[in-house]
């Protein structure tokens, strides 16, 4: 009797999964991710579980892990490979290690290859397993960096993966195609680079000849996943205090931010304060309906002009001078401020009502 949740981090298409004990209401989170941190505790007290761990598959290069805010949290562990290089865990996971919640348990088998320390955890009973990036659905992990080799990765799936009862789910730790999940069967099937047939020498040439470009994220991701998601001014729990006027989620560098869908629903409950220039404000991007124009230059002086009662949406371009305002206004005193993620340039990707501009 399981409790089970497959959860989605759409900015890194990043699959976290809730697994729980339904008789002691134990849990375990696989792959968290920061910015969604409040999302998921907020699931699992809604739930009635207690979150014991919190295991990570691999140093993840795309997204920084919510492991350390959950355990500021929710008092949960951090589990991970002791092959992966990472500090600061409460536990370092050996091939066949066990994890337990309530009267379960994954067990943790090493799947290295796409990274040195990868691990796949396999439900008790073998009827489902979480591959991380080892295993992908038709696909699997690049192996060009994070101590990646070809060969291991076909021998750890085949020996790791491939060996589970073929009616066994397998989970994976990303899709990009809007899939959620496979089996074992299928897999040995269908994987077009891994399907039994296919030669270790066969996948290897493959693998060599991929010409990826590195994750977007990488040099700030694999840098704070060593240290199991801990930010470096970890003065204080982002996760305490009162941020519920808006569904937020916080970046690893701290920011506060909106998605443009919610703001375009509750404008008239907010302040939207645009800190471009005044030229950028009437320029061809145009500007938020209501939107009141401070210039980033000119915002200690002119944040007396807004209500400090009132949320405050900031927005600029990007969201890169919005980032910086918020942490301005901040630092001034107001409580309610969150940064419109992606600036007017998304809010006109998403067709957003806009005053001003060109089409």
């Amino acid at each position: 009797m399981l409790v089970f949740r497959q959860l989605f981090d759409q900015q890194s298409a990043t699959y976290t999964y809730l697994v729980a004990d339904r008789g002691s209401r134990e849990a375990l989170l696989v792959d968290p991710v920061f910015e969604q941190a409040r999302r998921d505790a907020a699931l699992i007290e809604e739930l009635g579980l207690r979150l014991k761990w919190t295991l990570e598959t691999h140093v993840h290069a795309d997204h920084v892990t919510g492991a350390w805010l959950l355990r500021q949290k929710l008092g949960s562990k951090i589990a991970i490979s002791a092959a992966s290089g990472a500090e600061g865990a409460d536990c370092y996971l050996k091939d066949l290690d066990r994890v337990a919640f309530g009267k379960r348990h994954l067990e943790a088998r090493a799947t290295p290859g796409h990274t040195g320390g990868c691990m796949t955890y396999v439900l008790d009973d073998a009827s489902m397993a979480f591959t991380g990036d080892a295993l992908l659905i038709r696909g699997c992990g690049r192996t060009d960096f994070q101590q990646g080799d070809p060969g291991k990765l076909f021998r750890s799936v085949r020996a790791q993966i491939f060996s589970l009862p073929e009616e066994c789910t397998l989970f994976p730790g990303h899709d990009y195609r809007g899939l959620t999940a496979t089996s074992v069967g299928e897999e040995k099937l269908y994987n077009p680079r891994l399907a039994d047939g296919i030669l270790e020498q066969d996948f290897v040439g493959y693998m060599k000849h991929l010409g990826l470009s590195h994750p977007k994220q990488m040099e700030v991701a694999v840098p704070a996943n060593l240290k199991c998601g801990k930010p470096q001014a970890a003065t204080q729990n982002p996760l305490q205090g009162n941020h519920d006027w808006a569904p937020l989620t916080y970046t690893f560098a701290g920011i506060w931010e909106v998605q443009p869908n919610w703001l375009e629903e509750h404008l008239r409950d907010v302040q939207v304060l645009d800190v471009r220039e005044l030229d950028e404000f009437n320029g061809p991007l145009g500007h938020i309906p209501g939107a009141k124009l401070v210039p980033l230059g000119a915002l200690a002086d002119g944040a007396g002009k807004l209500e400090r009662e009132r949320p405050i949406v900031v927005v600029c371009r990007s969201g890169a001078r919005s980032a910086q305002a918020t942490l301005m206004l901040g630092k001034a005193g107001f409580e309610k401020v969150a940064n419109l993620s992606g600036g007017m340039l998304r809010w006109r990707t998403q067709r957003f009502q806009v005053e001003g501009g060109s089409d």
